[in-house]
């Protein structure tokens, strides 16, 4: 049996990570909406951890904005090409570690913490709590947090209208309909309700839950999409407008849940 280590690291190592925001609108959009609401949160000389930090896109672009930023990833793959983009950078340390151990990092440390990576490869109850627990103790009373998820419809949506819907609906669901998640899947998604459920007994306050790639994933795939980069700024202005609507959270392949540590 691999485990969860292993099966996300050999995933990573084949993946062009460092290229997925860039490369496609979806993940463009996916970039300047995760930004935006950065932003909101964190200013210039602000204390920035990133958990689960890939190849370093954000954490290198915060750092690059002032922001005094730390970066932690588990692809050891993910983390080299980290570490060279920013080995100019003073303001920028990274490491090797796992979600579910920030042992490295006295209480109370950060300002501002980014969980980017880790809900999308955590399975098991306990190592799902255990990565909001720590993330939530490192971070500051008054400090906010930012933890990324994806939706299980948004999963279905994306990849199962390809003539293999019944295999994808046996992959994430049960029988009777409820969400699955088991590291073989390697990308576990959720229900938007159920993601924000984890947080209900933690000493946080919840701020807002948005979606940052709205439908466009599933569309891009279609030989007659079209969007212009005129197109591509109007469309992300205008997503931002809507981003929090909660009829809209479920169809978004990826979103945010962000909250504040209770003083």
């Amino acid at each position: 049996m691999s485990t969860r280590k292993e099966i996300v690291s050999s995933f990573y190592d084949q993946y062009d990570e460092d290229g997925r925001l860039g490369r496609t609108r979806h993940g463009q959009l996916e970039y300047h909406t995760t930004m935006t609401y950065i932003h909101r949160y964190a200013a210039k000389g602000s204390k920035v951890l990133e958990i689960g930090a890939g190849t370093g896109r954000y954490s290198i672009a915060l750092a690059k904005e002032g922001m005094d930023v730390t970066a932690v990833e588990l692809s050891e793959s993910n983390l080299a090409v980290l570490k060279e983009n920013s080995k100019w950078m003073e303001n920028i340390v990274s490491f090797q570690g796992d979600a579910t151990d920030m042992g490295r990092f006295a209480d109370d440390s950060f300002d501002v913490t980014l969980s980017f990576g880790p809900m999308y490869h955590l399975f098991e109850a306990e190592d799902v709590d255990r990565a909001i627990d720590e993330a939530i103790r490192v971070t500051k009373p008054g400090g906010v947090m930012l933890f990324a998820f994806i939706s299980v419809f948004a999963i279905m949506y994306a990849n199962y209208f390809y003539g293999n819907w019944a295999a994808g609906q046996k992959e994430n669901f049960t029988d009777d309909y409820k969400v699955r998640h088991f590291k073989e899947q390697l990308f576990t998604g959720y229900d938007v309700t159920e993601f924000e459920g984890l947080f209900q007994k933690k000493p946080v306050d919840w701020l807002t839950t948005a979606g940052v790639d709205g439908l466009l994933e599933p569309i891009e795939k279609r030989p007659d999409f079209s969007l212009s980069d005129e197109d591509f700024e109007a469309l992300a202005e205008w997503y931002l407008a809507f981003s929090e609507k909660r009829e809209l959270l479920g169809n978004t392949n990826h979103l945010l849940y962000i909250c504040r540590k209770r003083l």
